[in-house]
């Protein structure tokens, strides 16, 4: 899927210093992390927001299939171990550094309307999953109606979408579909919100690439 707007029309080769010579890029970058911190700030808000709210229990013959079974250690082990080697492999690549960031706001608006526009209660039996990094910016309070689409879902294959190394490309894919099935045996999302969330990061990728590439800064 990424393959339709492949990095090779990045020129990767050039890292910070060369990158950052270019004024329309440092101006980018620049506003690309003020609304990045911005939308980040909001969206903490408005989980409390969101969990404070009265929802709707979908039905779910998928999930009706099993009992839960807790993988919270397996989901959080391959999340931020795909983050942290995501990162790494972006670290001297800007432009794609930029391109992530930009589609990971933009993923954060489309989970904004998405969540304020359907209102959901959690599946009956699920088992709370525990992000130690949402909770540390959400008061404490434990978030369990953040559902449509799944973030966790969504966030690793934005990742699978804007590396350019081969290897860890699919790597990440493999991740995306082992994160997505544990959540579902976890009951922490609906079927329904897992197998969205990848079409919502490939909008947002698409929209941040098309944008760079009018703006030729691509």
């Amino acid at each position: 899927m990424s393959n339709e707007i492949t990095q090779t029309n990045i020129d990767n080769r050039s890292g910070w210093k060369n990158t950052l010579s270019d004024n329309t890029f440092k101006n980018e970058l620049i506003v690309t992390i003020i609304i990045l911190i911005i939308t980040l700030f909001l969206f903490t808000r408005f989980l409390n927001f969101v969990q404070s709210r009265q929802g709707v229990v979908l039905p779910d013959p998928i999930l009706n299939l099993f009992r839960p079974i807790n993988l919270t250690w397996i989901i959080f082990g391959l999340i931020y171990a795909s983050i942290i080697t995501a990162i790494l492999s972006l670290a001297n690549k800007p432009k794609l550094l930029v391109i992530a960031f930009q589609t990971y706001s933009l993923m954060l608006i489309f989970r904004f309307l998405a969540m304020y526009s359907i209102p959901l209660d959690p599946p009956m039996h699920m088992i709370v999953l525990k992000d130690p990094f949402v909770e540390l910016f959400s008061n404490g309070s434990i978030l369990t109606k953040d559902l449509f689409f799944s973030g966790h879902t969504a966030t690793l294959f934005l990742l699978f979408l804007v590396v350019d190394n081969k290897i860890l490309k699919y790597t990440l894919l493999v991740f995306t579909i082992i994160v997505g099935v544990c959540l579902l045996i976890q009951h922490v999302h609906y079927t329904v919100d897992v197998i969205s969330a990848p079409f919502f990061s490939y909008a947002s990728y698409r929209i941040a690439f098309l944008l760079n590439k009018k703006l030729h800064i691509i």
